[in-house]
């Protein structure tokens, strides 16, 4: 029997109740969202649930959104994968943007280790639990988190740049 998102939902919901909300098909992908204190239990009952199979992370990701109120500043997006049926799911997480923290999924998901450390060096989101969570692209010097928005797009000290080449001369005419 094929595995359609209704079934999904019901097993998600009879098992971890209001941890999970918002079911929807979104650009043909089943999307629904998870309470940051049950993102372990939601992704590892996705993973060993019989009916479910869902072994494979394909992506883990950070975003911003300053403009959202305090408590949704922040969301981690899981992209998971059942082989067996060809279906796939996004999974989001939204935190908060004074502590922007969520238990890791390292022990699930090996390959999680270096996207929640791409995602922790980018947006200083914390994977509390992770074995080694350091800088894996930027400089262990660096203060900032390069992906936030409040992060300045250029280097307002450079003097090797020419707006003209970028269209934006004090007069375009």
């Amino acid at each position: 029997m094929a595995l359609e998102t209704a079934n999904i939902k019901e097993t998600l919901t009879q098992k971890l109740g209001n941890k999970v909300l918002n079911f929807a098909m979104s650009r043909d992908i089943f999307s629904f969202e998870a309470t940051p204190n049950a993102i372990h239990e939601v992704i590892r009952t996705l993973k060993v649930d019989e009916n479910l199979n869902f072994h494979f992370l394909t992506d883990l990701c950070g975003i911003h959104y300053p403009d959202n109120d305090s408590t949704h500043q922040f969301a981690v997006v899981y992209h998971l994968h059942n082989w067996v049926e060809n279906v796939r799911i996004r999974v989001t997480t939204y935190l908060n943007g004074e502590n922007p923290e969520v238990n890791t999924i390292t022990d699930l998901f090996l390959c999680a280790n270096w996207m929640e450390r791409e995602t922790w060096d980018f947006y200083g989101i914390v994977f509390t639990g992770h074995p080694q969570l350091k800088r894996i692209l930027n400089m262990d010097e660096m203060v900032s988190f390069p992906m936030r928005k409040e992060f300045p797009m250029e280097d307002s000290g450079r003097t090797d740049k020419d707006d003209r080449f970028f269209g934006r001369t004090a007069n375009n005419g």
